[in-house]
């Protein structure tokens, strides 16, 4: 983890450094949150979108972070309703994260109670990754403007507008997938998790190892 720190000091300009570091150890708290809405002020208290724009973009450009907007309406094209103000960050790998959170690999493989927020973070860090080496597929999320319902990552696929709902426990209940789905009547639904794959009436189950075969499922 030091490298990176390093890194920073070694590339960036010099008056951003302070910053780049403080959002980058910020990132594995934010993902943690049930709601992983970036919010500027758990960095610091007072803090701001302006105070750390060049910093983002510094990361972003590096290819350290990614960036998924929120989209505002579940509509083609999805960049129309892309939300510059709602947005999650995620890190470029999974074992990068795991790192930055302290986690040992007896709490990886075993889990526990206390873990299981975390869990979730990592799972979604994952699914990201795998879904960013499709280039057929554009990434967003997507919630409800006053309710608390989200999709975790919201596809555009060709024509297709796909909703994807990461499960990483063993309870599979996607009541925010079934909201939507009654609503806006997606194409194609999918749950991501440990299970195998399964294709009922509404969704189809595609296992965490098969994120990146997603474009491959007939719709």
């Amino acid at each position: 983890m030091d490298a990176y720190e390093q890194d920073f000091s070694k590339h960036a300009p010099h008056e951003i450094v302070p910053r780049i570091r403080m959002l980058w150890n910020a990132i594995p708290a934010q993902l943690a949150k049930e709601n992983k809405k970036f919010i500027y002020s758990l960095i610091k208290q007072g803090s701001r979108a302006k105070d750390y724009e060049l910093a983002m973009s510094w990361l972003i450009d590096c290819g350290l972070v990614h960036k998924v907007y929120r989209a505002g309406k579940p509509a083609m094209p999805l960049k129309a309703y892309e939300d510059h103000s709602a947005f999650k960050l995620f890190l470029l790998d999974v074992g990068l994260l795991a790192a930055m959170g302290d986690i040992d690999v007896k709490t990886l493989l075993e889990g526990n109670a206390i873990f299981e927020e975390f869990k979730g973070a990592l799972t979604e860090q994952y699914v990201l990754q795998q879904m960013k080496t499709n280039k057929e597929i554009t990434i967003y999320y997507w919630s409800a403007e006053k309710a608390t319902a989200e999709i975790d990552f919201l596809l555009q696929h060709a024509s297709n507008i796909i909703p994807v709902e990461v499960k990483a426990e063993e309870n599979l209940r996607a009541k925010s997938l079934k909201s939507f789905t009654d609503k806006y009547n997606p194409p194609l639904a999918i749950r991501t998790s440990m299970s195998d794959f399964k294709k009922e009436d509404w969704l189809t189950n595609l296992p965490l190892y098969a994120i990146s075969e997603i474009t491959n499922l007939s719709l």
